[in-house]
C-alpha cells in the first residue's frame, strides 16, 4: 500500500478493499483510538485516513458529506458509510478480545448513542487536546493507512 502515496486519491480510494475508519488527524483523542484499533484489529482488517487527507475528502465527497467537516468519525464499509456511535460500534463488532459484545448496543435509539457521542465530540480538543498537522504513524501501521502524504 506504500505505492498508494503517488496516485490520484480517486485511483486509491477505487481500489480500497477493506473498511476505512475516517478521523479527525489533528485530534488527539481520535488519533488514540486509532492506536486502540489498530491494537485490537490483528488482522488488520481496518485502513485509516485522516478526514483532511486527500483520500478522506474524496471518500467523503463519494458519499455525498462535506469536504470541510472533520466532527465526526465515519467508517467507509462495503460501500457504505456509517457515522458516529453506529460506527464506533460497527467497528468494535470487527475488533479483537470482547469489545463485539459492544455491538448489541446499535439497538439502542440512534439518537441517544449519538448524544453520548457528539458530547465527547463537541469536548474533545479541549479535554484530550490536537495537533498542529496530522502526525506521522508509527512505521508498523504506516502500510495501514489509505493516505498518499504520509512520507
Amino acid at each position: 500500500m506504500s505505492e498508494w502515496r503517488d496516485r490520484d486519491p480517486a485511483a486509491v480510494v477505487d481500489d480500497v478493499d477493506r473498511p476505512v475508519l475516517l478521523f479527525d488527524g489533528v485530534c488527539n483523542l481520535c488519533n488514540g483510538l486509532v492506536r486502540f484499533v489498530v491494537r485490537f484489529d490483528a488482522e488488520g482488517r481496518f485502513l485509516f485516513a485522516p478526514l483532511q487527507s486527500d483520500v478522506g475528502r474524496e471518500l467523503l465527497r463519494r458519499h455525498g458529506r462535506p469536504t470541510d467537516d472533520f466532527d465526526t468519525m465515519l467508517l467507509v464499509e462495503d460501500g457504505e458509510y456509517y457515522e458516529k456511535s453506529t460506527a464506533a460500534l460497527r467497528i468494535a463488532r470487527r475488533l479483537d478480545g470482547p469489545l463485539p459484545l459492544l455491538y448489541p448496543l446499535v439497538y439502542l435509539p440512534a439518537g441517544l448513542r449519538d448524544r453520548v457521542y457528539d458530547l465527547v465530540a463537541e469536548n474533545r480538543y479541549r479535554v484530550f487536546g490536537k495537533t498542529d498537522e496530522c502526525p506521522v504513524p508509527e512505521p508498523e501501521i504506516r502500510e495501514r493507512f489509505a493516505n498518499r502524504t504520509l512520507e
